[in-house]
Parts: structure tokens; sequence; C-alpha cells
């Protein structure tokens, strides 16, 4: 009996060990690594649809003859650059000139005529008010006076209208910026409102993208859009402007980004990628300084809890300022790298001091 009583309880201690064995080990607290890590964590970020937009010039215009004449030098080419107020058309101005000492002639008698007319009002004035004339001729004076005033007034008008012909025949550039074509050469006679040359200004520039009727709303709400450029880099839209009508034949609506006044390297009627903001999910990221470039492939360094680490390739999705999206390779809660170099210095130590 004492034997039976000493063997269950022997077999008790064994099942109770074995159910003891099964559980699993509680984690143990992480082994920090001698360099900085950082921690993997869904963030909330944009969501966000692209589509091709057409680089455009704001400024930009074709300037046309405002006076009659034979053109006389077209000091510019297509593509040179051109500063604002330099000329880019002169024209003969002889008949403008001739016009203009005209008018500065009339204007000189329209001056000596309204003197004398303001005299004789004066000196009959004074005789009426003595009572040696009569009122008549105080009246015909009066309108004398009126009527060269009246002619001075054209005499001037006519000469500012004789002094602008004169200036329409040297044609400035408003704005600085380079000359795309050029619609007549030197000796052609050209007529009020027949085009000269065409320009365009490089310093402010705008986006136009067509968007179909589906994210037209969401795009109006938020007004928030970016041009995604070659190299990866976002220029933010300054501004996020919605027509407010679509086309009839396609349904979609034009959207244009103003861009700000920045260098961006953009060119007029080249294509780009615009980026709408349509609402908010989460998303993981990392600082694009963690990754590492091996050559089309893409990676971090990953940190487990015992310390060890490990190179893990990831497939990256867009970038966003100093960070980009992964969309691959990583999980929640686990670490990496902040700086490869280190991971990658901690890593050869490592193995070195396992082979020795």
């Amino acid at each position: 009996m004492p034997r039976r009583v000493a063997l269950a309880a022997v077999l008790a201690a064994l099942l109770l060990a074995g159910c003891g064995g099964s559980a699993p080990p509680a984690p143990g607290p992480m082994r920090a690594p001698p360099f900085e890590t950082i921690a993997i964590a869904s963030e909330p970020a944009v969501r966000e649809r692209t589509w091709d937009g057409v680089v455009e010039a704001i400024n930009r215009a074709t300037l046309a003859a405002q006076t009659s004449g034979r053109v006389l030098e077209l000091p510019f080419d297509v593509n040179d650059y051109v500063e604002a107020g330099q000329i880019v058309v002169r024209f003969t101005d002889v008949e403008q000139r001739s016009g203009r000492e005209q008018a500065e002639a009339a204007l000189r008698a329209a001056q000596a005529n309204a003197a004398e007319a303001e005299a004789d009002f004066k000196r009959v004035s004074e005789l009426v008010r003595r009572q040696l004339v009569s009122r008549a001729q105080l009246d015909q004076v009066t309108a004398r006076r009126n009527g060269a005033q009246a002619q001075l007034a054209a005499a001037q008008a006519a000469l500012r209208g004789a002094t602008e012909q004169v200036d329409f025949t040297v044609v400035r550039a408003p704005y600085s910026g380079i000359l795309t074509e050029r619609h007549v050469e030197v000796g052609e006679t050209v007529r009020p409102g027949q085009p000269l040359v065409s320009g365009l200004s490089l310093n402010r520039l705008r986006v136009t993208v067509t968007v179909p009727q589906s994210d037209v709303e969401a795009i109006r709400q938020h007004k928030a859009a970016a041009v995604l450029l070659p190299d990866g880099l976002r220029i933010d839209a300054a501004e996020v402007v919605v027509f407010p009508y679509a086309d009839p034949a396609t349904h979609t609506f034009t959207v244009r980004l103003e861009l700000p006044d920045v260098e961006t390297g953009l060119k007029p009627g080249t294509t780009v990628k615009a980026s709408f903001k349509l609402g908010e999910t989460p998303r993981l990221q990392v600082p694009v300084s963690a990754l590492v470039q091996r050559g089309e492939v893409q990676a971090v360094y990953v940190v487990d809890r015992a310390g060890g680490v490990e190179l893990r390739q990831i497939r990256p999705g867009r970038r966003f300022g100093d960070r980009v999206e992964v969309l691959a390779g990583l999980a929640d809660g686990e670490r990496i790298a902040a700086d490869p170099v280190a991971a990658l210095n901690h890593l050869r130590a490592t193995r070195e001091a396992a082979r020795g």
C-alpha cells in the first residue's frame, strides 16, 4: 500500500511537470542594441489619387501691333531670354512723328487762341462792370472764350494720341521670359492688330489636370494637392481651383494647381504627376535615412527582441517629405535601425565575435 501511494505521487508530479512545460514562456525584456532604433507603427496618413497633368505658364502672351508701319528691327529670336521692358519689335516711325509734330503745332495755335479769348473776356467784363458796353458783347466774348478752351482741350488730347502712336512703334516685353515664336520678319509691313511675337514666363507656373466626376467632390472638399517630381520630391500646390462645370463629352472636371513661386525645374508643356488628397488612411512609414539601397532592392535593418539584427527587404511606396511609405516587409510593433551604417557595423562586430 505505501508503494502504491508513492507511485501515484510520482506520476502526479510527472503529469504536472508535463503540463507546465507545454505553456509558452513569458517574453523577456527586449535587449537594446548599441544604436538608435525606431518603433514602427501605423500612422494616419493622407489617402491620395494621382493623375497626369500638364504644366502651363501663367504669364504667356502674343504681342500685337497697335499702329501701322514697317518692321525695322527684331532684336530677339525664338528661345532667347528677354528681360521685362526690353525692345522686342521696332517699326519705322516717320508717319507717326509727323503726326505728333502736327498735333504740337495745333496745340500751340489753340493755346494762343485761348489766351487771346481770355484776355478779351477780362477786358469786356471790366467795361461791362463800368457800364461802358452792352451785356450782349460780354455774352459774345464769353462764348468765344469757352470755344477756345474747348479747342485747347481737343488739341491736348490729339497730342496725347499722336504721342502714343509714336510710342506704339516700339514694342517692349511686358515681363521677363522666353520668346517662343516670331510672327513677322524685318521689312514686313504690319497693320494694327496683327500678331508680332509670342512669349511666356518661366517664373510662375501652374498644372492643369482632368479628374473624373466621381472624385471631384472629395477634391473640392479637401483642396490639397501636390506635384510629384521625377526625383521623388513633392511640391505642394499653393492653391487648388476646381472648375465649376464638367466637359459634356467626357464628364470630367478640370482642376488647376497654382504652384508656389520657387524653382521647380518644370517646363511649360510637359506632363507631371499630380496627387490629390481624398481622405485619410493608416499607413506604415519609415524615415528615408533608414533605408538601405542594394541595386534595385531597398531594405532596412530590423532589430528583434533579443537584440539581433537582420537586413530585410521592403517594398516602398510613395515618398512624403523625409518619410517613405512601406507597402510590404514590415509590421506594426517591429523596430528598425535609425542609422543603417551603425547597424551594419554592429552586425559585423557580432559576427566577428562569434567566429572568434
